[in-house]
């Protein structure tokens, strides 16, 4: 059961990334501030979402929010600053959208570097337990998932319609077929081992 709010005096915002561990493509992150009294059914962490839920929550959640933002940063600035710093640059540019200052920011995971000066919580699972980050993440999520789909009509050897670029056994494929394209992270050093990294489904 998601919480709706981590305390009850700031203006939270909920943080979170998408596409931090693919082998392509830019990593997408979303801040949002929810009424305290938001619910929904369907909210959850966006990767136990069914994909049709994910795009059916995405605008309730643009309708609701009292304020939200979408940002990304592409596989070229990865490759230079690496992928962790990326997701927390693409977390910033998300925040600093905000039609609202937030108070307090609620972010999944455990670090984060501080912005301007605003207070923050880290939260392992946080997209699991709190309905702000929960909606970052679905936001994060489908935004990144439309432009992998995108991207795929220019590329359509590496299956991104469907593994968004995360390192599925048919992106594996693909790459020892026909290599790799312009929008590979480079950083990665992908092979046989860097391969081996988890993705996610969906």
């Amino acid at each position: 059961m998601l919480r709706a709010f981590y305390q009850n005096k700031l203006i939270e915002a909920g943080c979170d990334e998408a596409g931090r561990g693919c082998l392509a493509g830019p990593v997408f992150a979303a801040a949002v501030i929810l009424p305290k009294r938001f619910k929904h059914p369907l909210l959850n962490d966006s990767k136990l979402m069914k994909p049709e839920d994910r795009y059916e929550l995405r605008e309730i959640i643009k309708q609701k929010a009292l304020a939200w933002a979408v940002a990304s940063v592409d596989h070229e600035e990865i490759d230079k600053i690496n992928i962790l710093k990326a997701s927390f640059k693409a977390m910033h540019l998300a925040l600093e959208q905000l039609a609202t200052r937030p108070e307090l920011i609620l972010v999944d995971g455990h670090m984060f570097i501080p912005y301007a000066g605003i207070p923050h919580k880290c939260m392992i699972k946080g997209d699991a337990s709190f309905a702000s980050i929960a909606a970052a993440s679905v936001l994060a999520k489908t935004y990144r998932d439309d432009f992998m789909k995108a991207l795929h009509l220019d590329y359509p050897g590496y299956g991104w319609d469907t593994n968004k670029g995360y390192a599925t056994p048919e992106h594996r494929k693909a790459i020892e077929q026909i290599g790799l394209s312009p929008f590979h992270r480079r950083s990665f050093q992908i092979s046989n081992l860097q391969l081996d990294l988890d993705f996610e489904e969906n």
